[in-house]
């Protein structure tokens, strides 16, 4: 039946058949393989590109030339291996943000997410005509109506264009959180309550400029259930992180994957990241050391984070993630969701989404009959 069937995903003339992005993890935690495979199902996948060129021979004496070589490749790979939507999620913090986007650009990903601060001025190889005419699509990741105001007007005002669509990040997401500690369990910035915020904005400027703007829900979404219920409320589509960290197509290594299907409710933590923000991470031994005050030494070939004060901070973070990427959680940790204790197997992204699919119209069908 009609109600029964999962919306499509539009954004411009983009269409995903199933309205599920997968979340953009960095430091090689979804290159092409994660991405390929749920573009293939019909999903959106994006690449992340922080840190992406962290295994390139020469990354310590030429990062840049590092990660714009990497990430051509992982979205020429990605292309040979689908013909799906492809996104590209880098950091706004990202001291190459502009090496990274002009690169994306130029080798068609389909979309940019952008998080991890304002994307307010465009990179600086850009004109204006050149902003208001690229066939790529930019969606900023924000965590309240204030910012995607804020990204709404000054691209209006400066580029002549508005963005395709936006994600916003509740704070049960994985990672580096776009919350202080204090927030993270207000009820009161929970993406149940921002999200319906964010919406709201969004829909007035749509009235304004005569475009659709989709709005995507992200941080903490699960199930097929949870999908559902925020697209219920107004959401486009949903982005998820955690759950496709736990397949086989996922790039980060077997213990890496291994460490969410271990991971109990009590081993995930909020840390205070290098970077300046609270994060939300499995807990172990590296961890632990930090917080009793060790330092891990480490130096700094290039400063990636803006933010990051690497003189004081107590380690590299893109070095401690890509360790763990690799299996090397003495030298590491995970980033994960607020949910990731439930993920108790890896499955293949064919069969996480057709679960997904299913749990969706399960939802569907429970509340019509309701």
């Amino acid at each position: 039946m009609d109600f029964e069937k999962i919306p499509e995903l539009r954004i411009g003339d983009l269409v995903a058949k199933v309205p599920i992005i997968q979340g953009g993890m960095s430091v090689g935690i979804s290159l092409s393989g994660l991405a390929s495979a749920v573009a293939n199902e019909g999903g959106i996948g994006v690449i992340g590109a922080a840190g992406i060129g962290m295994l390139e021979p020469d990354f310590k004496r030429n990062f840049r030339g590092a990660n714009k070589r990497a990430l051509r490749k992982e979205i020429e790979k990605a292309r040979q291996s689908t013909d799906g939507i492809i996104g590209v999620n880098i950091m706004v913090a990202l001291s190459d943000f502009d090496d990274l986007v002009i690169t994306s650009i130029e080798e068609g990903a389909d979309i940019l997410f952008m998080g991890a601060g304002l994307p307010l001025r465009s990179p600086k190889a850009l004109s204006r005509n050149e902003i208001k005419d690229i066939k790529t699509r930019f969606v900023p990741i924000v965590s309240s109506s204030k910012a995607a105001d804020l990204i709404i007007r000054y691209w209006a005002k400066n580029y002549d264009r508005v963005h395709d669509a936006f994600v916003v990040e509740g704070p049960k997401a994985g990672g580096q959180l776009g919350f202080t500690r204090e927030q993270i369990n207000d009820p009161a910035y929970q993406l149940e309550v921002i999200f319906p915020q964010v919406l709201k904005t969004v829909r007035e400027y749509e009235e304004s400029f005569g475009v659709k703007i989709p709005v995507i829900a992200a941080g903490g979404i699960y199930t097929g259930e949870d999908i559902y219920r925020f697209m219920k409320m107004g959401a486009a589509g949903v982005q998820m992180g955690t759950r496709f960290v736990a397949t086989y197509e996922c790039d980060a290594s077997p213990s890496f994957k291994e460490a969410y299907v271990k991971c109990g409710k009590e081993d995930i933590i909020i840390i205070q990241s290098p970077v300046g923000l609270p994060g939300r991470a499995i807990r172990n031994e590296f961890l632990e050391d930090v917080e009793r005050g060790m330092k891990k030494p480490f130096t700094c070939p290039w400063k990636c984070l803006k933010t990051c004060n690497y003189k004081e901070s107590p380690y590299c973070i893109a070095l401690a993630l890509t360790n763990a990427k690799r299996g090397e959680f003495d030298k590491g940790y995970a980033f994960i969701g607020a949910n990731g204790y439930r993920v108790d197997k890896i499955v293949h992204v064919k069969e996480l989404i057709g679960e997904l699919l299913e749990g969706y119209r399960a939802a569907a069908l429970a509340d019509h009959n309701f």
